[in-house]
């Protein structure tokens, strides 16, 4: 697969400024800014040849009119939580030009120090445009809620029931809000660090509710105590867990919820399955992606693992983030 010519970006390009409440990150605006570049080089070596000249000329309506698609960001209010919680979608080019088509939604969960915003500040939003344009993507809206350190699951106090959220609330609330095709088969999850392990938490606990999943570099820890063994609690590995597992971590809370039990026993037949990971991933969170694999594999549950060279970090994710996409948009073409 050919690298599409934004990749480097999704991993250096950093935005730090917030949008507002209901604003709306129109591409169109990139796209006219990198018009813009490139027509003014293109036009300054086309006075020295007259053949590009007029390929210039040709070229001039094709750009201008190509569609582009944009990220909106506002928040959905919430009972559960008690406070409202922010989220982003890109809606593919298709979105506003078709205003009566319906479309497949993923749900992309971010990792833990991130926002609802990691496809616009690690520049991933390019990236998806790219394949978009490039047709190496069907058509569906990917969306991001902030979920903090929540690990998208519902907290060992019981204080923040942040999946009671997700499936009861934001879920509903976002295909309601939005045009999008109903049913289990036009819904998929996703994630990345603490947003792979909450994808693959919440479609192997809600396997109904969709029909596929993928994960990169998930927080997958086969043994807890072991992981945390001889550390202090303000280790590093001690800081990803946070507070949702309780202070100090609950090993059988972790249990619980944790994917890897969780594929010991649900019924997830039919529910289409990606993950990778790092072989050299800072966490170890390899160990418990080949966990996964090994409990999915003897339960002749078909999926797709693959264990790359890489770390835990956006270079990693950057990498191997088209592979999933593209996963979910073969499905979605079905």
């Amino acid at each position: 697969m050919s690298s599409p010519r934004n990749l480097q970006s999704f991993v250096i390009l950093k935005r730090t400024t917030k949008f507002a409440e209901g604003s709306q990150l129109q591409t169109s605006a990139r796209f006219r800014v990198l018009s813009a570049v490139f027509l003014r080089r293109f036009f300054l070596l086309a006075t020295r040849h007259s053949s590009l000249a007029t390929l210039f000329l040709l070229l001039i309506p094709s750009i201008v009119s190509a569609a582009t698609g944009r990220v909106e960001c506002n928040s959905v209010p919430s009972k559960i939580l008690a406070h409202s919680v922010p989220y982003c979608v890109l809606l593919p080019p298709g979105y506003d030009t078709n205003k009566t088509q319906r479309f497949p939604i993923l749900y992309f969960f971010h990792g833990l120090g991130d926002d609802e915003q990691m496809f616009v500040h690690t520049g991933g939003w390019n990236l998806v445009e790219d394949l978009w344009e490039r047709k190496q993507l069907s058509e569906f809206l990917i969306v991001t809620p902030a979920a903090g350190a929540t690990f998208y699951i519902n907290s060992h106090d019981g204080q923040t029931r942040y999946e009671d959220f997700l499936v009861q609330e934001f879920l509903p609330g976002i295909e309601k809000h939005f045009r999008t095709k109903p049913g289990r088969a036009n819904r998929a999850a996703s994630g990345a660090s603490m947003g792979g392990y909450g994808a693959l938490h919440l479609a192997f606990r809600h396997p109904e509710l969709f029909s596929a999943v993928s994960a990169h570099s998930a927080a997958l820890i086969e043994k807890l105590p072991t992981f945390l063994a001889g550390v202090s609690p303000n280790s590093g590995r001690s800081r990803v867990l946070g507070s949702t597992f309780g202070i100090p971590s609950d090993p059988a809370f972790w249990e619980r919820n944790s994917p890897v039990t969780l594929a010991k026993t649900a019924q997830l037949t039919g529910l289409k399955i990606y993950f990778d990971c790092g072989d050299e991933d800072d966490f170890g969170f390899e160990a418990g992606a080949n966990a996964l694999d090994r409990i999915l594999t003897s339960r002749k549950i078909s999926h797709e693992f693959r264990l790359y060279p890489g770390r835990h970090d956006w270079q990693y994710f950057a990498a191997h983030l088209p592979a999933s996409l593209e996963f979910h948009s073969r499905l979605f073409a079905k």
